[in-house]
């Protein structure tokens, strides 16, 4: 049984890495695991504002006699310990994994993924079956399954969005892997100004020329649309930080959940609106059957397609070469047509899922088994370690 652990990753921002890193915490100290918290500054400059940080975290500085260093990074950013094995926490969007991430895994003991897409994703990239193993994200049970108040939200127009009777909602960062392009295009297509429907775009947290760059796709949409979205249904979009237990009452503002993404190596805002008994629209692909199914959600065929990060290098040399896939653009015009109309099947069965078998704790129980097995295997045939580095070179 595992009973420290070294930590190392983001957990004062408002991204996912630092979300789950919380997340995950929180839970095993929790079930008992002795923590040492190690911030990754690097990640990000975007810090939660000080009264959404929780400073218990900044108490889990003291270092602790543990014999594995868990790092929820991205793998060329992993620092091994040379004290402890040396696993990574991560995920990818892509059909294969960018070859120096498995150059860089290979000198760890073991990876750790989130779906069975991600290990096979690894393995078809030429990664050991035997150091890649499948851990879950979670969801927070107290937060979702309370039914909250729906959040109070107005559109600049002066019109509360509890007023529409479709109320569509995306959580995304504005990128191209998000392909809000797609889902932008399909909403021009399918809506009509009369509709009694409206898309709530929830962005991540306020960067300088995010809007801008928002704004310039929804005008070179139209240009090639050669129609404007002043004739389709309102756009509204969000760029507040919401503490975490505002987001379930976002969630509930809505009436369905719409991600038109190119890949995922998870999606924790379509698993958290699963969660709300939200109606749910998905790509189907990646990681997005691992919990829905045609019986709880309607999923997009999709058709995998070489990766273009336009207009981000960093992220476009980390795609270059590899495939992702396009939603098909007809099929998610006509499903959010139907839906609007009133045509569209009611979906049941994904919040009961998520709720029951998706959970933090449930997901920390299943890290810690991955965990002490590895512990267990290092004490009864030797250093994992030492023949991990040899592999990697």
């Amino acid at each position: 049984m595992l009973e420290a652990l070294r930590v190392v990753g983001p957990f004062h921002g408002p991204s996912g890495y630092d979300h789950h890193v919380r997340e995950f915490v929180r839970e095993l100290v929790r079930q008992g695991v002795v923590v040492q918290l190690i911030d990754m500054p690097i990640w990000s400059p975007s810090r939660l504002p000080e009264p959404l940080q929780d400073p218990w975290f900044d108490t889990l500085s003291a270092p602790v006699d543990a014999a594995i260093t868990l790092h929820f990074t991205m793998p060329e950013q992993v620092i091994p310990a040379d004290d402890t094995l040396n696993v990574n926490y991560t995920m990818f969007e892509a059909s294969r994994v960018p070859a120096h991430w498995i150059e860089h895994n290979l000198r760890h003991d073991l990876i750790v993924v989130p779906t069975e897409f991600s290990r096979r994703t690894w393995i078809e990239s030429g990664y050991p079956a035997d150091r890649v193993r499948v851990s879950p994200l979670g969801i927070n049970v107290a937060l979702f399954a309370s039914d909250p108040e729906p959040m109070v939200l107005m559109t600049e127009q002066g019109r509360y969005l509890s007023d529409y009777r479709s109320r569509f909602l995306n959580v995304s960062e504005v990128g191209g892997r998000k392909n809000l392009d797609g889902l932008l295009t399909a909403w021009l297509r399918a809506t009509r100004a009369d509709d009694d429907a409206i898309l709530m775009m929830k962005m991540g947290p306020w960067v300088p020329g995010q809007l801008d760059v928002l704004q310039e796709q929804m005008r070179r949409i139209q240009q090639w649309e050669r129609r404007w979205f002043e004739d389709a249904a309102p756009v509204e979009i969000l760029f507040d930080v919401l503490h975490d237990v505002d987001m379930p009452r976002l969630y509930a503002s809505a009436t369905h959940y719409i991600s038109l993404s190119h890949g995922e190596g998870w999606d924790q805002a379509m698993v958290e609106a699963a969660a709300s008994g939200l109606q749910l629209i998905a790509p189907d692909h990646s990681a997005y059957p691992t919990y829905l199914t045609p019986s709880t959600a309607t999923l997009i065929p999709s058709r995998e397609i070489p990766a273009d990060h336009a207009g981000n290098a960093w992220a476009a040399s980390l795609f270059a070469g590899l495939h992702w896939w396009e939603p098909d653009l007809r099929a998610a015009v006509k499903v959010i047509r139907d839906a609007i109309d009133g045509r569209a099947p009611h979906w049941h069965g994904a919040r009961a899922h998520v709720l029951a078998n998706l959970t933090w704790e449930q997901a920390t129980r299943q890290l810690i088994d991955v965990l002490s097995d590895l512990e267990l295997a290092e004490l009864f045939s030797g250093s994992i370690a030492q023949v991990g580095r040899h592999a990697g070179g």
